[in-house]
Parts: C-alpha cells; sequence; structure tokens
C-alpha cells in the first residue's frame, strides 16, 4: 500500500498518456510517440531522473508502439484500408534505420535528444497543420535504392524520437499519391518494424547504467510499459474508427498545435533554461 501510495500519481499520468496515445494511434496514424515522449520526459524529470529521462521516454514510448502499432494496423484492417504490400516492402529498411538511430541515442546527451525531438516535433506540427492530402511529389510509392534510403531514413529519425513510423509514414504515402485513410492505415503498421528491434537495443544500451528511474530494464522503463501499453491497445481500435468518421482534417490540425506547443517546450529544456 505504501508503494502504491507514492505512485499512485505516476500512475494515473501513465494511464492518461497512454489512453491519448492509443487515441492518436488509430486516428492520426502517429504511433503515439509524440505525446507519451513528452510526458515521460517530463514525470521522470520531476521525479529526479534528468540525466536518463529523456533516453528512458524514448526507449519506453517505442516499446509501447509495439503493440498499439499492431492493434492499429489490425483494427484498420478490418476496413480493408492496409496495403501489406507496402509493409512487406518497406520494413526490412525501417528496422535497419531503427536499429542505428537506437544505436545512436547511447552516444547522444539528453540535451541532444531533447534538442532533436524538439526541432523535428516542429516540422511535423507543420507539415500536419499545413499539409494537404492533394500535395504529390510522386505518383506512387518509390523502389529500390529510394525506397531503402527513405525506409531507413524514417526508421532512424522515429528511434531517436521515440516514435512510431506513422508519423513520417502517413506524410511519405499521402505526398506519394496514397490516399490520406489508406496511408494512414498502411502507415500503423511500421510501428512494429521499429519499435521491437529499437527496445531490445535500448535494453542492451541502458544495461546497468546509473540513475535510472525505478522499474527500469535498461533504458525501458517496465511500469510505464505496462500501464501505457495497456490503455493504447484499448483505445487504439476506438481511434480508428473515429477516423473513419470524423473530421480528421480539423483534428489533425489541432493536434498540430497541441505538438507544436510541446517541441517549443522540449527546445526550451534543450536549452537549459
Amino acid at each position: 500500500m505504501d508503494l502504491l501510495a507514492q505512485y499512485w500519481p505516476l500512475l494515473l499520468a501513465l494511464a492518461a498518456a497512454g489512453a491519448a496515445a492509443g487515441l492518436a494511434a488509430g486516428l492520426f496514424g502517429i504511433g503515439g510517440g509524440a505525446i507519451i515522449v513528452p510526458v515521460l520526459y517530463f514525470l521522470f524529470d520531476s521525479m529526479g531522473y534528468g540525466e536518463t529521462a529523456m533516453h528512458v521516454a524514448v526507449s519506453t514510448s517505442l516499446a509501447t508502439i509495439i503493440l498499439t502499432s499492431a492493434r492499429s494496423v489490425l483494427a484498420h484492417n478490418r476496413h480493408g484500408a492496409v496495403d501489406w504490400s507496402i509493409i512487406r516492402g518497406w520494413s526490412p529498411w525501417i528496422v535497419i534505420g531503427a536499429l542505428i538511430g537506437m544505436s545512436l541515442t547511447g552516444f547522444l546527451s539528453k540535451q541532444a535528444l531533447l534538442g532533436i525531438f524538439g526541432s523535428l516535433a516542429f516540422v511535423l506540427a507543420a507539415q500536419l497543420f499545413f499539409g494537404r492530402p492533394s500535395w504529390r511529389l510522386a505518383e506512387d510509392m518509390p523502389t529500390g535504392i529510394p525506397r531503402a534510403a527513405l525506409g531507413s531514413t524514417v526508421g532512424a529519425l522515429s528511434a531517436l524520437m521515440g516514435i512510431g513510423g506513422g508519423t513520417f509514414g502517413v506524410s511519405l504515402m499521402t505526398l506519394c499519391g496514397r490516399p490520406i485513410h489508406n496511408a494512414v492505415a498502411t502507415a500503423a503498421g511500421w510501428g512494429v518494424a521499429i519499435g521491437l528491434p529499437s527496445a531490445i537495443a535500448a535494453v542492451i544500451i541502458g544495461w546497468g547504467r546509473p540513475g535510472l528511474p525505478p522499474f527500469s530494464l535498461g533504458h525501458v522503463n517496465l511500469a510505464a510499459f505496462v500501464m501505457i501499453s495497456l490503455f493504447t491497445v484499448t483505445m487504439a481500435p476506438v481511434g480508428a474508427a473515429l477516423a473513419h468518421r470524423l473530421d480528421a482534417a480539423r483534428l489533425r490540425r489541432m493536434f498540430a498545435i497541441l505538438l507544436a506547443l510541446v517541441a517549443a517546450r522540449m527546445l526550451w529544456k534543450a536549452l537549459g533554461l
């Protein structure tokens, strides 16, 4: 009971973050990491684990994305919106990129990770707010060397930020001529290719590191993983169903504003202010 009394605010915050992340994963195909990483960082930082808070936040977010992504893509598949050929063709390169990105986190300081997250989050917020499904760079998804390069880049950047591949994948697919609902549904499936190898690497990289929050296995916090996974897995199908009923464009713009505010706060912390 003493342990529960000590940690119940943390558990409630994790539950709320998981519910919001699950809805976001299903609704926007973003994997939820854009919500989970800032929440976990500020929670662990406020608990006095500032030096490892960002590494744990990124790694734990990637671990939770495994289940969220799997549940979300299966929910979308019931609507017939998933292009499995894209998932199969892009996943090997995304895995390679994710391993590279996670390996880099072992050499980066918390300020560097905060700066990377904040900078890329601003770019994503701008795309979410100003982007239009009608914008096109190509008529179809690339293959060959361009696919290898883009897939590896998506995997690496996603691992560095602690987000699912859907965040970059939705933008990439719509720019390459895919309808928005098809892009959201298919990109949700990239999360497993990013989260699983990244989480394993995070455990190895963070093993034995001092100053980790309680219940951590390497850089993956097990308490946060369980709580957030429980609620994201529950809420992801709800978000997927809402994506086919609501005005997704308006919701995306609202989320973009929230993401920009979070990005500003993360950059502020990266500068030590």
